[in-house]
């Protein structure tokens, strides 16, 4: 296998753009395109290779080893890039905090986060105040008006927490308290970015069951395996890329609730509870005010 062939082939094993792969070679968008098309057979340069190296961390010899190993190569993950943080609740909350502490983009597990969750109530841990304080403080950080923070929520898991008489333990006016913080801290803020996402059009294959926080700025992502306190970090660059671009680029996002309209959704949602409206009575609402019945049907069964 030629070059040219083993790098259309990492090209197209991370699903990059023309742009973004030669922005990592440096080089222009008709280079790459000429190799993809086979119009040219000119060798790339070893900086090409270099560059390709550092960035996926690959060995050099990836240009130069049997078509076999090659293979091989290219569909592994180097050990070194993924590492377990496997040191208890307090650890595994340090080593959160740490990464979050000056901004995060999120994918939530479930609804409401802790920040919101401990600002309202500390059942989880009211036998460990130690814990809890822990929680509130780095729950008044990400509350912060200035803190950016972009979160996204399964339209599933808000439903849940509102109307699931099932593994829910909120009561009426937890549930009021907390929407209220929740669109409080969103609604008219440029700092933060609130999505609800259709879990259930597009197929996630989990994404929505994990705690996954990514920092693009350190090319790290981890996620929380719900398994004590085991956090899995992953530092390949081109996966965290991968990543951060399905949930910040329009065109790749799954199907969602606008940031903007994502707070007017927990209003109406705030209101029903008030006024102890059912699942479909919201959804009645949710359907007459905006665009995003269809959304939400994809999450409910209308023959209840």
């Amino acid at each position: 296998m030629k070059t040219i062939d083993r790098i259309i082939a990492i090209y197209n094993r991370y699903g990059m753009s023309i742009s973004r792969f030669s922005q990592i070679i440096n080089k222009d968008r008709r280079t790459l395109t000429s190799w993809i098309d086979k119009s040219t057979s000119k060798e790339p340069s070893g900086q090409v290779k270099n560059a390709i190296c550092a960035f996926f961390r690959y060995p050099q010899n990836i240009w130069d080893c049997p078509d076999e190993e090659f293979e091989e190569l290219l569909g592994k993950i180097p050990e070194a890039q993924v590492r377990i943080i496997d040191e208890g609740c307090d650890g595994g909350l340090a080593y959160i905090f740490d990464k979050e502490s000056e901004e995060r983009l999120v994918i939530h597990s479930r609804f409401p986060g802790y920040a919101y969750e401990y600002k309202i109530i500390d059942f989880l841990y009211k036998d460990y105040s130690f814990f809890v304080k822990k929680f509130q403080s780095q729950s008044a950080r990400i509350l912060n008006y200035s803190f950016r923070s972009v979160e996204w929520y399964s339209i599933e898991s808000v439903l849940k927490f509102a109307f699931s008489r099932i593994g829910n333990f909120y009561k009426k006016d937890e549930k009021i308290r907390i929407l209220k913080l929740v669109y409080d801290t969103f609604n008219d803020n440029y700092n933060k970015g609130l999505y609800l996402f259709d879990s259930h059009s597009t197929k996630m294959d989990g994404l929505d069951k994990i705690y996954i926080s990514i920092n693009n700025k350190q090319k790290i992502l981890f996620f929380k395996i719900p398994i004590d306190w085991l956090i899995v970090e992953v530092s390949n660059p081109a996966l965290v890329d991968r990543f951060h671009r399905y949930f910040t680029s329009m065109s790749q996002t799954p199907k969602h609730i606008l940031r903007t309209d994502s707070p007017k959704i927990l209003w109406i949602l705030l209101e029903c509870i008030q006024k102890n409206q059912t699942l479909l009575e919201f959804y009645e609402q949710v359907s007459s005010q905006t665009s995003y019945g269809s959304l939400f049907a994809n999450n409910i069964s209308l023959e209840v």
